[in-house]
């Protein structure tokens, strides 16, 4: 054990793991092996209390077991906290053959371990009287985080594999989030600039010594990274894009640069803000997979959003629809920045409970609604009036917001037509889509007749007479093209709901099967494997009550008969039983 301050020890193991000493009490950040508990005695140590962990490799937690067993609490990085708890679940669903996910997450744990909390973005925490703040850090892996904290005297980062060394990375190969790529270069050299502009003095590295000139350690650092970039034609706007990362399209209304689904900024003459979406802030690269930890948004844009607009409070955030790229940072805003988060009536439920539903791109945790908007009527947020109107095509579940700022009457689309030129109908079946949804937005635009139309991925489009009767009889078309193409009982469709439910043995879920396209009378019924009791309470409700033991994701059918036609099992939900 090598002293590093007056309470700060370093235990050199499969990882550096620090000791923060408090009388004979400590925590640790990482826990390599687990050999740090036989070395405490020797500093008077008696218990850990707690170990935070920067990341989810196994260099850094394989002794959490260990660590578990001896009563510690485990904090981890909230995004990787399925890396943790559930990395069962993980191997056994990750794929391995004629894979091209070459992301670092099979160098997790090989068992899963006892998570007390997880680490949230920006959030404080005080433990053996310490305040310690998590910094999100991505770059070696997406779900990264540095511990910041005071240090006698010092501010300090425990910055796990960010780096290693003044110019030098613990490794490359952790920076190649998918099959060839060099997504974590760009994460490494925001992160590491992040934590500069923080004014870190101290460096405590995984691998690697202190390193007291923090700044000087960066420096080189980036440089390095930043060369690399370039001879890999990576990201080759990232530092102009980090010096403005919003950009004016009228003097109270901003679209971002750097997101992977624009968002963009309403202000007010108060200095509040009202951003429609909000999702993945200054994407460099999406990591392969769809996992918790391969998906990770951030707040890093907020402070030059602040600095160089005048915005004192991001007030409200407004999603246009539900998809994660649209609302991943929603639950941060509201954490960090005190934000409410407004939806439109259609799709409120879909945000606050997304295990209800069997649809694409959800976000894994609940984002609470605390407005919810009606349709068609006006809403007022400071000096402007929004109006919400339903907009199926993409998805169901989305609006289409229409206000008037600096004069331009603008409205907000989401991702409902595709392309520079705002024409192609990127519409989503399992989103929801119906035949008629483009002719009917279409003829919604027509009514409204914008200056401005905001779309989720492409440029804001200058609206013209020729551009609305254009979207209409792509619409006309697209549904006639379904009315030819498709029979009418082919409409039919059923869904279960809640779609996913988690529980015990003995405990129950009311499932409800809703048919839609039917016009005779419908006959259901719900199946469920062995051990599994189904009461039929009303027509299309049941009660489906667990039986003992653990299952992972186990399936129940409906089956629809419509009239005399038989549909067979349209549509399933999962119920997992969590054991004894």
């Amino acid at each position: 054990m090598i002293a590093l301050g007056t309470d700060l020890f370093v235990h050199r193991d499969t990882c550096n793991v620090y000791v923060l000493r408090t009388g004979r009490e400590a925590m640790l950040v990482d826990c390599g092996d687990g050999s740090v508990l036989d070395g405490l005695a020797a500093i008077g140590v008696e218990r850990v209390t707690d170990v935070l962990m920067t990341h989810h490799h196994r260099d850094q937690g394989q002794g959490l077991p260990r660590l578990a067993r001896a009563g510690a609490r485990i904090w981890v990085p909230h995004a990787e906290q399925d890396l943790f708890h559930s990395v069962d679940a993980h191997w056994q669903a990750r794929e391995v053959t004629n894979s091209y996910n070459n992301r670092e997450d099979r160098f997790s744990l090989l068992e899963p371990v006892p998570v007390f909390g997880t680490l949230k973005d920006y959030s404080f925490a005080s433990f053996g009287g310490r305040a310690i703040q998590v910094v999100p850090t991505p770059g070696h892996t997406t779900g990264s985080i540095s511990l910041v904290t005071e240090v006698d005297g010092r501010r300090a980062a425990f910055t796990g594999d960010l780096i290693a060394g003044p110019g030098q990375v613990w490794s490359l190969a952790a920076t190649q989030w998918t099959y060839n790529g060099g997504e974590g270069i760009a994460g490494s050299i925001l992160s590491l600039l992040d934590l500069k502009d923080r004014q870190v003095a101290l460096l405590l590295p995984s691998h690697g010594e202190p390193m007291a000139d923090a700044t000087g350690a960066i420096d080189l650092t980036v440089a390095r990274l930043a060369d690399l970039r370039t001879l890999r034609r990576h990201n080759p706007r990232l530092f102009q894009l980090r010096e403005r990362p919003w950009e004016p399209i009228t003097p109270h209304l901003l679209k971002s640069r750097t997101s992977m689904a624009m968002h963009y900024a309403l202000l007010s003459e108060s200095g509040k803000a009202l951003l429609i979406d909000f999702g993945y802030d200054f994407m460099f690269g999406f990591a392969a997979g769809a996992d918790r930890a391969s998906r990770r948004p951030w707040l890093y844009t907020i402070p030059a959003l602040k600095r160089d607009f005048g915005v004192t409070a991001i007030d409200v955030v407004l999603p246009t629809h539900y998809h994660d790229d649209h609302v991943a940072g929603c639950n941060l805003l509201r954490d960090v920045e005190g934000a409410q988060v407004w939806a439109g009536a259609n799709f409120a439920d879909v945000l606050a409970n997304p295990a209800r539903y069997d649809l694409p791109c959800l976000w894994y945790d609940p984002i609470a609604v605390d407005r919810v908007l009606p349709l068609g009527e006006p809403v007022r947020w400071e000096e402007y009036e929004l109006t919400l109107y339903a907009q199926g095509g993409h998805t169901l579940y989305a609006v289409a917001v229409a206000f008037t700022v600096d004069g331009k009457r603008v409205v907000a689309v989401g991702d409902q037509n595709a392309d520079g030129d705002g024409l192609s109908l990127n519409y989503v079946y399992k989103n929801g889509f119906r035949a008629p949804d483009y002719r009917e937005s279409a003829e919604l635009y027509r009514r409204l007749a914008p200056d401005l139309m905001l779309s989720g991925h492409w440029e804001p489009i200058a609206v013209t007479p020729a551009y609305l009767d254009a979207l209409l009889e792509r619409g006309r078309e697209l549904e006639r093209f379904h009315a030819e193409l498709l029979p009418p009982e082919a409409a039919v469709q059923a869904v279960i709901r809640p779609y996913q439910s988690s529980l015990r043995p003995g405990e129950s879920v009311t499932l409800e099967v809703t048919v839609d396209g039917a016009f005779e009378p419908v006959d259901l019924d719900l199946t469920a494997p062995a051990g599994f009791a189904v009461q039929r309470l009303a027509d299309g409700v049941f009660r489906v009550t667990a039986p003992a033991g653990a299952v992972r994701r186990a399936r129940v059918g409906a089956s629809i008969t419509v009239g005399d036609r038989r549909y067979g099992q349209m549509a399933e939900a999962l119920i997992t039983v969590t054991g004894e």
